[in-house]
């Protein structure tokens, strides 16, 4: 068996595959549904590539909000991306530029979560062994969310109302969501992001997730802020 860091990172990130499918068949089939061609739908899927993004976004459109508040929205959910990259730096910014922006093109969740798990918990791998090791992550995550998109645009209509393949959505993101919840700061941060994203839910333009992203992070900050001033038992100095 091929032990190589890139097939290690295929071979943890291959489970996604039970979802990314069917996650991207649903987009697919809903921007077909608002109106968009399939040129319009592969290019929201290869420029944006991220899924909870493109959704919010085409959703706003169908509801004909502000292209300010599309962008702006579609923004604020992918500031986690600005957070994952400042994770990864320690491990990968010893890699030359231009592939550390390839690298940066194909981050989503499910490679982040998978890469920096593996980076932080396995065995030392040197700056190209992460590389390969991400990149592996990355290859049955993003090429099969184009096909399936690719997929859906094209079967459109033709996929029959009751087949229940939304399950993808929320499934995806609790099996991406509750490995990262580590520290009191993730847990606080994803708590005020339900219950204010809950509380505001009836903003017009579904401008409640953009308060609920942006106070989320602030607590999370706070929180890890607060737990790193506080002195450790074992400190000398206390």
């Amino acid at each position: 068996m091929d032990r190589s860091p890139f097939w290690q990172g295929f071979r943890d990130s291959l489970p996604f595959l039970l979802v990314i499918v069917p996650f991207g068949l649903v987009f697919g089939v809903a921007a077909t549904e608002a109106g968009l061609n399939i040129a319009e739908v592969m290019g929201f899927s290869v420029l944006v590539i991220a899924g909870a993004a493109q959704f919010v976004a085409l959703q706003l459109m169908i509801d004909n909000a502000p292209t300010l508040i599309v962008l702006t929205t579609a923004l604020a959910v992918n500031l986690r991306m600005a957070m994952y990259s400042a994770s990864l730096a320690p491990h990968l910014g010893q890699v030359v530029w231009w592939k550390r922006a390839f690298a940066a093109y194909f981050m989503v969740d499910q490679s982040y979560a998978v890469s920096i798990l593996r980076y932080e918990t396995g065995p030392p791998l040197t700056p190209a062994q992460r590389l390969a090791y991400y990149f592996g992550t990355v290859a049955p995550v993003c090429f099969p969310w184009y096909l399936a998109t690719w997929a859906g645009g094209v079967l459109g209509a033709a996929v029959p109302p009751g087949l229940p393949i939304d399950f993808a959505v929320p499934i995806t993101f609790i099996a991406l969501i509750l490995p990262m919840l580590r520290t009191l700061a993730h847990v606080t941060a994803a708590a005020v992001s339900v219950v204010v994203a809950l509380a505001l839910v009836s903003l017009p333009f579904n401008l409640g997730l953009l308060v609920a992203a942006v106070l989320a992070m602030l607590a999370g900050a706070a929180v890890e802020k607060r737990m790193a001033a506080r002195p450790r038992r074992d400190d000398p100095a206390r």
